[in-house]
């Protein structure tokens, strides 16, 4: 077999990507393929047609056309063949078979092109093959990653370290009677001192009782980080890794609890008596139903930053039916909150302490019952002649909950390109480096409470699972809130409060 070129072309024979294996001359090509509409029979089915001089093997993609030109003397088997594997390349790098996504990808094409065919014959390769071949995946680059990540993370520990002594030593300052010393090269003047202590001050805050799931702040460079000359140096590599294209933040498959709460604000207006509303579930289900476990950890955090405020009584209003176990903070009487539903403190006379974040109330919920889950996943592959054909469906069967930026990711399987994708609610994302697709939904209500995704694959139905689900919430699973708060004498407090429901782990299996 000798092969001429490779060309996706549009039906009236305009050439949007070619390949020539062989010498050739742009006119050459794009004369061939011009000729190549006229020459097709209408009316009937074929996979080539022929001139005096070369033969066309051609596939259509919709509205496009996949040629090879090969010699007449070529083996039309192997022509086939060769042909099959190319149109299978082309939906590997572009999501639509359009004309403006193959010139978008046109030099990935190019590049997949020649991994199958060099000097005009075909080589032994798969699309599995192909796609590790065009990657370029090295051993060494890898190694120099993790090398440099290990730098990097070292040098942000020695930073915060750092931070930490000049933290402690600015406190010990204040407690002696003493301006804070200047650090960092700054020298002693008196600007020197104040400059240390405001970056201080807004790099790091003190530590504080671990009292509830609070979110987790995005990690990245601060500014104590500019303290000394080292400090520069981290930052300046850190700043270099970004311009060279590296994601400095570390991120895991699936999105966890930690990145979903970012969504969720703090209300504008916080109040000096400020409450939180917590929860995170944990849930297990299984492809074929039954709920394996699940899990939910629920907490109510005060505040107060204002001491008049200090002596207060919160009322609760435990709308619950699902069971859950409540549990109020040991300096909390517990007889005045099971008999008024009132958080107050045992001795009255004492107050809350300030500028605290103190959970006064935790509850967890854990249960077997299928008619607790919140959101169910039915995920339905079959097995097709051309692969397998996967049916997703969710349902809310908690119609009171509003689940916000849920994402449903199904791990697909590596080396078969993308999937072909039908029926559809959302939107999805193929990611090919991670083999997932990703179907988000920016809102499930009862007013959304279902949907599905269609679509298809070459793979075996084990092959996508375990399927995860991430959301985030303003109502809580658990229906307790924070009716009212008030002073011990009984004058009502102006109060505000935020709900977040958040998922720690979700999974099908």
């Amino acid at each position: 077999m000798v092969l001429l070129a490779a060309a996706v072309c549009t039906k009236a024979g305009k050439a949007i990507v070619s390949r020539q294996f062989v010498e050739m001359t742009r006119t050459r090509v794009e004369g061939l393929l011009a000729a190549f509409p006229k020459l097709m029979n209408t009316g009937k089915q074929h996979t080539f047609v022929e001139t005096d001089s070369v033969r066309y093997v051609y596939q259509p993609l919709e509205k496009l056309y996949m040629v090879l030109i090969t010699t007449k003397n070529s083996n039309i088997l192997e022509d086939l063949e060769t042909l099959r594997l190319f149109s299978r390349v082309i939906p590997e790098y572009c999501r639509v078979l359009e004309e403006s996504e193959i010139s978008e990808h046109c030099f990935d094409l190019i590049f997949a092109f020649d991994e199958i065919v060099a000097l005009g014959y075909r080589e032994n390769v798969n699309l599995a093959q192909i796609r590790t071949f065009t990657e370029m995946d090295s051993h060494e680059e890898k190694v120099f990653r993790a090398v440099r990540e290990t730098q990097e993370r070292e040098a942000k520990a020695e930073m915060k370290r750092k931070a930490k002594e000049l933290q402690r030593a600015r406190q010990d300052a204040e407690r002696a009677g003493k301006k804070s010393p200047g650090f960092g090269g700054f020298g002693s003047s008196g600007m020197s001192s104040v400059t240390s202590a405001t970056i201080i001050t807004d790099t790091l805050e003190p530590e504080k009782p671990k009292v509830a799931p609070a979110p987790v702040r995005p990690s990245g460079s601060s500014k104590a980080l500019k303290l000394g000359v080292k400090g520069k140096e981290v930052d300046n590599f850190v700043d270099k890794l970004k311009s060279e294209g590296e994601n400095v933040i570390t991120s895991s498959a699936g999105r966890k609890a930690s990145e979903a709460s970012k969504v969720l604000q703090p209300p504008v207006n916080i109040e000096s008596v400020h409450m939180r509303v917590e929860e995170k579930i944990s849930l297990t289900c299984g492809r074929d139903g039954g709920l394996q476990n699940m899990e939910v950890l629920g907490m109510i955090t005060l505040k107060v930053t204002d001491e008049k405020n200090g002596r207060i009584s919160i009322l609760i209003n435990n709308n619950d039916k699902k069971g859950a176990q409540l549990q109020t903070h040991p300096h909390v009487d517990k007889k005045l909150f099971t008999n008024e539903s009132l958080i107050g403190l045992k001795n009255q006379d004492k107050s809350f302490p300030l500028n605290t974040d103190l959970g006064v109330l935790k509850w967890r919920l854990q249960s077997t019952d299928e008619s607790l889950i919140p959101l169910t996943i039915n995920c339905w592959p079959s097995e097709s002649g051309s692969g397998c054909d996967v049916n997703i469906e969710y349902e809310l069967q908690d119609e009171g909950l509003e689940l916000n930026d849920v994402a449903i990711t199904i791990p697909l399987p590596s080396g078969v390109g993308a999937p072909v994708v039908g029926d559809l609610d959302g939107q999805y994302n193929h990611d090919s480096r991670k083999n997932i697709l990703e179907w988000s939904l920016p809102v499930i209500d009862e007013k959304n409470k279902s949907g599905s995704l269609e679509f298809s694959i070459d793979g075996k139905p084990n092959d996508f699972f375990p399927i995860h689900v991430s959301f985030v919430s303003k109502r809580n699973f658990c229906d307790i809130q924070v009716a009212k708060v008030t002073h011990v004498e009984g004058s009502p407090v102006k109060f505000s409060s935020e709900t977040s429901f958040v998922v720690d782990k979700y999974e099908i299996l």
